[in-house]
């Protein structure tokens, strides 16, 4: 049992780090594209990995914070920064939207899924824990596009977004339920989440008017 314990610890590390990068670059490009030096680009990056993630642990009152405790999470993203800045100057617009896009969505599915995993472990209501998914997934795009002077994704009529992570949470908590093996779980979940926010961009899927 403790060695299941550590094995799943290991995948949502992994799918946290994972969540952290693709959310970092889908920061990076939008801060890029409103023309910000180095401390902009960071500061974008930053509230844009860590945002949805800090939320959650504050509302589940854990200690310290998953960026604190790992501060390697933190190095990652200066890192990346650094690198990203010189190259993503000749991005075509067009390009970078697709960049952005995408890399959002695969953070959306990582980041809602690992928020529901977390929220499940702490004995949340499901219900709870499919909107502790939802906030960690969405609310680091939100500070994103407020910084960068945008309306947010999540509150604009358009393609589906927050619906996409609702339905990933549900998807992984419902196959956790009927005894599947958590990190295959984990990983349809946030197939789920990732494949139809892929598609609402390619096809624009909205919600009913």
């Amino acid at each position: 049992m403790a060695s299941l314990h550590v094995k799943m610890s290991t995948v949502l590390y992994a799918v946290e780090v994972a969540g952290i990068i693709a959310f970092a670059f889908s920061g990076f490009i939008e801060a890029r594209q409103k023309n910000m030096d180095a401390v902009g680009v960071f500061t974008v990056a930053f509230v844009t990995a860590f945002g949805g993630g800090t939320l959650r642990d504050l509302l589940l009152d854990r200690r310290p914070l998953f960026w604190v405790e790992h501060q390697e999470y933190l190095i990652l993203v200066f890192a990346l920064t650094l690198i990203a800045i010189p190259f993503s100057r000749h991005l075509r617009h067009a390009f970078a939207e697709k960049i952005i896009n995408y890399a959002d969505a695969l953070g959306l599915g990582l980041f809602s899924i690992t928020g529901a995993s977390l929220a499940a472990d702490a004995q949340m209501p499901i219900f709870v824990c499919v909107m502790m998914g939802v906030i960690t997934g969405v609310f680091g795009g939100v500070l994103r596009d407020i910084i960068c002077n945008e309306i947010p994704l999540v509150f604009k009529r358009g393609e589906l977004y927050a619906t996409c992570s609702f339905i990933g949470c549900w998807t992984y908590l419902l196959l956790e339920k009927i005894n599947l093996t958590q990190s295959i779980a984990l990983l349809i979940g946030i197939a789920v989440t990732f494949i139809m926010r892929s598609l609402a961009v390619r096809f624009h899927l909205t919600l009913p008017g």
